[in-house]
């Protein structure tokens, strides 16, 4: 008899639209924790072992399509159809700042030493935001080739990687040059791109594939076909030895990293 265990699910309730983005937070003295951005214009925090809820972030006037935390969980920030990223207060939730736009923001991201807040949409242009320095302009890195869905940073700070709705491939931006240095082939556009939690890996998903590229060398590591068009994968962040994908047919999968095996 098969005795493998089944997980069950924590079941937040709360968004009135559906749920686009997450977040979970690194670990804090405090515990981890989990952001979750809607439709419904509300971005919601909860205890991310409990998914207890802690508090919504309400100022949008517009769906809310990116979502973060920074490393110790103090701030929060969120990207918007109301042309806006919000810069906002975990603790009190209260708004610290709103950042103007022109278009759509599909995606925003702290940057390691918390200090800088990166955005990407519909403009085509990455826009870094000195958070000690606020209502200063942003300084633009490149135009890209089409609307922005991801970004995140690597390398210290010293790298930014990008990926649009339209085009396939990854593209990674020298953050102080704003060129690019390198990009990552792939057929269909990357409709998910992040970098593992130990900087090793970037993991992205694109069509029905899921790739595994090397950090800092930018080598193609390891390509799985998955069993449907994948819109999310994510590497496992403690062991790094299994990944989860979910797409089109409303399932999230479980895989083994060596070997692409679906084993959950």
């Amino acid at each position: 008899m098969d005795k493998r265990k089944v997980a069950v699910p924590l079941v937040c309730h709360g968004h009135s639209r559906p749920v686009v983005d997450l977040f979970y937070s690194p670990i804090t003295p405090d515990g981890f924790f989990l952001v979750s951005a809607s439709k419904d214009s509300s971005p919601m925090l909860r205890n991310g072992e409990t998914g207890d809820w802690i508090g919504t972030f309400e100022g949008h006037k517009g769906a809310v399509w990116s979502c973060c935390l920074d490393a110790n969980a103090l701030f929060s920030a969120s990207g918007s159809a109301d042309f806006t990223a919000k810069l906002w207060d975990a603790l009190t939730g209260d708004e610290k700042h709103s950042f103007e736009h022109k278009h759509i923001v599909r995606a925003c991201a702290f940057s390691e030493d918390t200090h800088l807040l990166l955005t990407g949409g519909f403009e085509k242009i990455l826009r870094i935001f000195d958070l000690n320095r606020p209502d200063a302009p942003p300084r633009e890195v490149g135009n890209s080739s089409g609307s922005i869905r991801t970004v995140a940073w690597l390398h210290s700070d010293q790298t930014i990687l990008s990926s649009c709705t339209d085009s396939g491939g990854v593209r990674l931006w020298d953050a102080r040059s704003g060129k690019i240095v390198q990009t990552l082939e792939t057929k269909s556009p990357v409709t998910s791109a992040e970098v593992s939690r130990d900087g090793r890996y970037i993991t992205t998903a694109d069509g029905s594939s899921v790739k595994f590229w090397d950090a800092n060398h930018f080598g193609l590591v390891k390509g799985y076909n998955m069993p449907c068009n994948t819109e999310s994968a994510s590497l496992e962040p403690k062991l790094g030895n299994i990944f989860i994908a979910g797409g089109e047919d409303m399932w999230v999968h479980v895989f083994d990293f060596h070997t692409g095996e679906q084993i959950g």
